[in-house]
């Protein structure tokens, strides 16, 4: 499977000064979280502790474990208050394990493995099988244009049952769900932070600028 570098800035990019997301630093990928949402000109915070989510307009939650991230927001008092944040309304972003986080319902979840929640989805972890079976495709995405969306699955989350209150923003050929939002949530079972896409990270951008306004 090829895996290409994080691309240059969009020349179309414009985020307002003092804009200030979060990435959840906890485990996983937030490092190449990080790098795209500087690229696209945002001021990023790596988020470890309860206090520095009073800094950030919209949090990113990355790919990794998310029974490991579950356990360890857990343990640095960090689930409570997001769980608060998400309710009151802070727009996230999560990918692959980031996606496991923010469902309602983890259908395989490990014993005692937790959500934050907020989107009405239920979701199947390792839905594809294990690292070796990790694929790429390109997805039909209407709300970021006519362009596919070049996605890579890697031991990636299934979106099994879509709620009312949520809305499929992409399938499979098969009709599986892997992209979703809801209000100003949205996540994804692939990574766009290691392709060079940039379009999923700027949509989620939109979100934080509307929920300042």
């Amino acid at each position: 499977m090829t895996i290409l570098s994080v691309g240059t800035r969009p020349a179309d990019t414009a985020v307002p000064h003092g804009l200030r997301v979060g990435v959840l630093a906890l485990q996983g990928d937030f490092r190449e979280h990080a790098h795209v949402l500087r690229e696209l000109g945002a001021s990023v915070e790596l988020v470890r502790r309860p206090e520095e989510l009073d800094r950030i307009d919209g949090l990113v939650i990355p790919g990794g474990e998310s029974s490991v991230m579950d356990k360890l927001a857990r343990t640095f008092g960090l689930a409570e208050p997001l769980r608060a944040a998400i309710t009151a309304g802070l727009p996230v972003y999560g990918t692959c394990a980031g996606l496991i986080m923010l469902a309602d319902t983890i259908l395989d979840g490990m014993n005692g493995q937790q959500s934050l929640g907020g989107l009405d989805i239920a979701v199947r972890r390792n839905a594809f099988g294990s690292q070796t079976a990790s694929f790429e495709t390109d997805l039909e995405i209407p709300a970021l244009g006519e362009k596919p969306v070049h996605a890579v699955f890697i031991r990636a989350p299934v979106v099994e049952t879509v709620g009312a209150k949520a809305t499929a923003l992409a399938t499979l050929d098969d009709g599986r769900c892997v992209a979703v939002e809801q209000g100003n949530l949205l996540g994804t079972s692939f990574h766009p932070e290691i392709t060079g896409e940039y379009r999923f990270h700027q949509y989620f951008l939109q979100k934080l600028v509307a929920a300042a306004r």
